[in-house]
């Protein structure tokens, strides 16, 4: 059905697909994976016409043809759902499907017929959506699925789908992958782009292995398993489960009680929350992407103005609500954010500079009369960071942008860490993180609990929260709905929550 043929494509120095070889059977669910920047999402890139291949030929039904836009993707049947959903949230569902397609003549759009024919695909795929319904007012899953009707809109025969999952409940991947399973069985073709193997496991005819810019596999997935599936990806055994001892609790370390925090209109994003962090111990966060997260961590880590906070947030009993950042990061508090480009590091400053971020006004970093900074003493820290966490290339002179996103993260663990913090607030640690640096990251996480931190740790990612968490907390809308043991509770209960469910 599609066919990439010694495709090649450079980005500067940055060699991204070399001679890659991939080839899709039609009616058949296809997985591409590999480590993030193995090359997997810039040649399905390639194949919708976003990126032009340097050299190769793409083959559609037998055929080479020219994708150089979407455009001719899209005529080819060719379909792409992004990661980041593309829909215009104050439109309806079939307002942002005809989007660039629409029916009728140049001075009167024809939106009754798309509406009868989008009813009409949405019954057929069993997608369960109303043409009529605000995009705003749908939920992540079922705005996926208003992407699907999008591709299916235009006739898309084949349709590549970037990491489709990354922000669904348990119960919403379920039905996702029932729905790509009626799909196949329409006669459809489709191709998942992922770093999940328990999925590609689950709903995948054949697996496309990728690793630096090659393909060094294509197996039956019946053919296959996990273990081997990773060894593939990193080229090395990886272990794929989380390995730690029973947490040996102490005392509380962190105590939030009836916190919320307002945005500038006075909209709460986190409402009336009371839990505690104890030293020791792992407290997970687990709930669908946007639904007070982010605002929770930013105001324990004193990023989000006083004048926003209600409630009162203890350290080891004392009231910290109105302390500011550094002084927060003085009393023993790290932060590993969840945007690693936005509050996390410096990308023009070298890896060196970057490795003092946050202790650049203190010893050793200055120099004993506290005003210069001291170039011996910030080479040697960075020196250990780059040692003990890893980091890769090692120049300390190199500029912080030119470190892939897994060795950024493993930059900005290794400072937080350097800081040997009471508390440590980590958020979405292994996002975009390939599996061998996820089992890194993990170990050292197990490691810092077990000297005595106490972890507050969110994840988008289930598998990993329920994995490294002692207890876990779920938020919906801003509240903790449920208060959880992550060895007894299902993934289903879990997910239940998440949704908003009891």
């Amino acid at each position: 059905m599609l066919e990439l043929r010694n495709i090649t494509k450079r980005f500067g120095d940055v060699l991204a697909n070399d001679n890659v070889n991939i080839v899709v059977k039609p009616g058949t669910i296809h997985a591409i994976v590999g480590e993030n920047g193995a090359g997997k999402s810039t040649a399905m890139r390639i194949a919708y016409g976003f990126y032009k291949a340097d050299s190769g030929e793409i083959i559609v039904d037998g055929q080479a043809r020219q994708i150089n836009s979407p455009h001719d993707a899209i005529a080819l049947g060719i379909g792409m759902v992004h990661q980041h959903f593309m829909l215009v949230s104050t439109m309806t569902v079939a307002e942002n499907i005809v989007l660039g397609a629409e029916p009728g003549s140049e001075i009167a759009l024809d939106l009754h017929k798309a509406t009868t024919d989008i009813q009409g695909l949405s019954e057929e795929f069993k997608l369960a959506v109303n043409p009529h319904a605000v995009i705003e007012h749908l939920s992540v899953g079922q705005q996926q699925r208003v992407e699907l009707l999008k591709a299916l809109y235009r006739h898309a025969r084949v349709l590549i789908l970037d990491e489709p999952t990354a922000v669904l409940t348990p119960q919403e991947v379920d039905e996702f992958f029932a729905i790509l399973r009626g799909m196949r069985q329409q006669g459809k073709t489709v191709v998942i782009i992922t770093h999940k193997l328990s999925e590609v496991l689950a709903i995948s005819d054949e697996v496309t292995v990728m690793r630096d810019g090659r393909v060094v596999g294509q197996v039956a997935t019946k053919d296959t398993n996990a273990a081997e599936l990773a060894r593939m990806m990193v080229g090395r055994e990886v272990l794929l489960r989380v390995e730690k001892p029973d947490a040996d609790v102490g005392t509380a370390e962190l105590s939030v009680k009836n916190l919320s925090v307002s945005t500038s209109n006075g909209t709460k994003r986190v409402n009336d929350v009371s839990f505690e962090v104890r030293k020791g111990e792992i407290l997970g966060i687990a709930g669908v992407e946007g639904n007070g997260q982010t605002e929770l961590i930013e105001a324990l880590a004193g990023l989000i103005l006083a004048a926003h906070l209600t409630g009162a947030i203890r350290l080891e009993g004392r009231d910290i609500t109105r302390v500011n950042a550094r002084a927060r990061r003085e009393l023993g508090i790290a932060h590993i954010p969840e945007d690693r480009h936005r509050r996390g590091l410096l990308l023009d400053f070298s890896l060196a500079e970057n490795s003092i971020l946050g202790v650049h006004y203190r010893k050793p970093v200055v120099s004993t009369a506290g005003v210069f900074l001291d170039d011996q003493a910030i080479r040697k820290r960075a020196a250990q960071i780059i040692e003990d966490f890893d980091v890769r290339p090692t120049n300390q002179e190199l500029p912080a942008r030119a470190l892939s996103g897994g060795n950024q993260q493993k930059l900005i663990i290794g400072r937080e860490f350097e800081l040997h913090p009471k508390l440590l607030l980590v958020s979405q640690p292994t996002r975009g993180v390939d599996i061998g640096a996820i089992e890194f990251i993990h170990r050292k996480l197990v490691a810092l609990r077990d000297a005595g931190c106490a972890v507050l740790l969110v994840s988008a990612e289930l598998e990993e929260v329920t994995a490294l968490a002692d207890r876990l907390l779920i938020i919906h809308e801003g509240r903790i709905v449920g208060d959880v043991d992550p060895k007894v509770a299902t993934i289903e209960q879990i997910g239940l929550l998440m949704a908003g469910g009891h």
